[in-house]
């Protein structure tokens, strides 16, 4: 009878990946229950496993994206696993009653950790490097590109759906006196946001996206659709159709998959984003359908792999400051930022801004870069 060692050896073998080889991106396995968890977890047992310190790799990053490339977690899906698909398929996953999970379990973690890890303006998403040298200038760049493309103007009233930490409103604020809105179900973010920002033209609330029932001349969202869920899709773009003017225009801001899920994988579900789920081109643009109407679509996900990249950094560079957060906690965050990193670099998720106008909307639109 085949081991699960024998087993995982040889499926990892075709990659060029060697359990306990030489190369950086090779897996030193510590433990042998390792391959038992692996091969009865899947990807959930991949990731809990490097957790309780089973196995460590140097260039985690880099093997992560060779599997990724290759789909490897197809061959790592125990028939239990198809419980969370079906049930994600059958019920509401980010309805009311579950929609505040996201905040508290990763939004409300500290923002000690945050203000170490991110930039000075605290901003939780994808930078823009294009003519940018350092973390700071590549996300007032991605801001100030949001700002452009929505032909932000001074005085104009703007809805930011999933407001984070402020940054954005913050710096539509302050750099075009624009009269900004923040919504966030981060009682930590809005905290944070009301104190920085709020000598500014600034309002924070505590709201989720489906009670705002007001006008406005632009709509922003940025990193937050991601924790809409592809049943509540269609009820978002209604949202952001019904609070938009006429002449209005609204500037989605998401990461993207290659193919429509129901569900994330189990393991960023139970520990980062539960809830979560990466639309794809063809289901925002279902949502879109007969509702609003697309002007452009960006995309530069590769720049999330930087992002990420520079995000680690500052993590394990200040991790001494961070005395709050177990080993066990650091490890789940290294596991997290870089194989989050692998899946832009693997071209497996995007990054894409997207541009929206209602159907009786503006006609003009020329393309900001």
């Amino acid at each position: 009878m085949r081991t699960a060692k024998q087993t995982l050896t040889e499926l990892l073998e075709p990659f060029d990946i060697s359990i306990n080889g030489s190369k950086p991106y090779d897996p030193q396995v510590h433990r042998d229950r390792f391959y038992d968890r692996v091969m009865a977890e899947g990807v959930l047992g991949v990731g809990e496993s490097y957790m309780d310190g089973d196995w460590d790799c140097e260039a985690l990053d880099e093997l992560i994206t060779r599997l990724l490339r290759v789909d490897f977690g197809k061959q790592l899906r125990p028939v239990k696993m198809i419980i969370p698909v079906l049930r994600a398929k059958l019920v509401n996953q980010q309805r009311r009653a579950k929609s505040l999970r996201v905040g508290k379990q990763h939004y409300d973690i500290g923002n000690d950790l945050y203000s170490r890890m991110l930039d000075r303006r605290m901003t939780y998403t994808c930078a823009y490097w294009k003519d940018a040298r350092t973390l700071d200038e590549a996300q007032e760049a991605k801001l100030d590109l949001i700002c452009r493309k929505i032909g932000l103007k001074a005085g104009m009233r703007v809805l930011d759906i999933g407001c984070g930490w402020g940054s954005f409103a913050g710096y539509a604020a302050e750099k075009y006196g624009a009269s900004v809105v923040g919504i966030t179900i981060s009682r930590e973010q809005l905290d944070f946001a009301r104190q920085r920002y709020g000598h500014l033209d600034t309002e924070f609330r505590f709201q989720d996206y489906r009670d705002v029932d007001e006008s406005f001349d632009r709509i922003v969202s940025v990193g937050m659709f991601e924790h809409v869920g592809p049943k509540n899709y269609r009820t978002y773009m209604r949202v952001a159709e019904r609070c938009l003017r006429n002449e209005g225009l609204f500037l989605l801001h998401t990461i993207g998959s290659n193919v429509s899920r129901a569900t994330t994988d189990p393991w960023t579900e139970k520990y980062i984003f539960p809830g979560g789920v990466l639309p794809s081109a063809v289901q925002i643009a279902q949502a879109a359908e007969g509702i609003l109407t697309i002007k452009d679509w960006h995309n530069f996900g590769h720049y999330y792999d930087r992002t990420l990249m520079a995000w680690y950094e500052n993590f394990h560079r200040r991790r001494h400051e961070l005395a709050a957060y177990d080993e066990r906690f650091y490890r789940m965050w290294r596991y997290w930022l870089l194989t989050a990193a692998a899946g832009f670099r693997s071209h497996r998720n995007h990054l894409w801004q997207i541009v929206f106008a209602k159907l009786s909307g503006p006609v003009e639109y020329d393309s900001v870069r």
